[in-house]
């Protein structure tokens, strides 16, 4: 056997083996998502008894829905937002030779050294201030800050690869920058676009900090802070629970299978042309 033939087994075994982590409890929520509590307590490894259909109803019926539709809310219009301003700013940082844009681009880039943790506090004082705590926009507007600075970075990286000559054409052909940037750049981008897509909405569908502070209303709750309450204070249905976190995490799942081409060409493009 050749060495490289070796390598390739063992870094095979590797990836096996690092799926199976991930894998495993994923098999294991799905299973115990389909048992009573008492199979769960007798002993979680076994298969239920009787597949338990009816906790994923009782999960969606006990509110889930509801938190299911704000976190649809706000991950749509929070995904709206960082994709909009981020291309239009990585746009502005590769094609337009301003003064300072160097500059520009290292204070965005300086924000992904901003820690969430630090900043709450001031958040909080800013979105009291400005009257939109306990409201959509006081985890819209946080969500589209923090995820700018890197979104940024990876479009940055595509952008500048496409070659200008393309560009040159369509300023010929009567094209405005703005048309350019709609017409000609996004199409072509759709790679990168997708990946920042997939990889900020994972953060902002499962994020659960800001969400917990600055929401009180049960009505505005997203998913994370919506499960927290299938918890009671004196009795916990943990099936049903379980059910709810893989009902959660459905979205997530089908969207990255639907676009897992475009991610990984997005992101190995962004990685090499930068």
């Amino acid at each position: 056997m050749t060495k490289k033939k070796t390598l390739t087994i063992l870094v095979n075994i590797l990836f096996i083996f690092l799926a199976l982590i991930i894998f495993l409890p994923m098999a294991w929520m799905l299973v115990n998502s389909l048992k009573t509590n008492q199979e769960l307590f007798r002993n979680s490894l076994a298969l239920p008894a009787v597949p338990q259909f009816i906790n994923w109803v009782n999960a969606w019926n006990k509110g889930l829905y509801k938190y299911f539709g704000n976190s649809l809310i706000v991950s749509g219009c929070s995904l709206a937002g960082i994709l909009i301003l981020s291309s239009l700013l990585a746009y502005g940082l590769t094609r337009f030779n301003a003064k300072g844009s160097n500059v520009i681009f290292l204070i965005v880039l300086g924000g992904m050294a901003l820690s969430e943790q630090v900043a709450l506090v001031p958040l909080y004082k800013i979105l009291k201030a400005i009257h939109v705590y306990n409201t959509y926009f006081a985890v819209i507007l946080p969500y589209i800050a923090f995820r700018i600075p890197f979104t940024v970075f990876l479009m940055r990286s595509y952008f500048i690869a496409i070659p200008k000559e393309l560009e040159e054409a369509a300023v010929v052909d009567g094209y405005n920058s703005l048309q350019i940037f709609q017409k000609i750049i996004v199409p072509i981008s759709k790679p990168i676009f997708a990946s920042c897509a997939i990889v900020c909405l994972n953060h902002v569908w499962n994020e659960f900090l800001f969400a917990n502070v600055f929401l009180e209303s049960k009505e505005l709750m997203t998913i994370p802070i919506g499960l927290m309450t299938f918890k009671g204070d004196l009795r916990a249905d943990y099936t049903v629970m379980l059910a709810g976190i893989i009902i959660a995490s459905l979205p997530m799942i089908v969207l990255f299978l639907c676009m897992s081409k475009q991610f990984v060409r997005g992101l190995t493009a962004g990685a090499v042309k930068g």
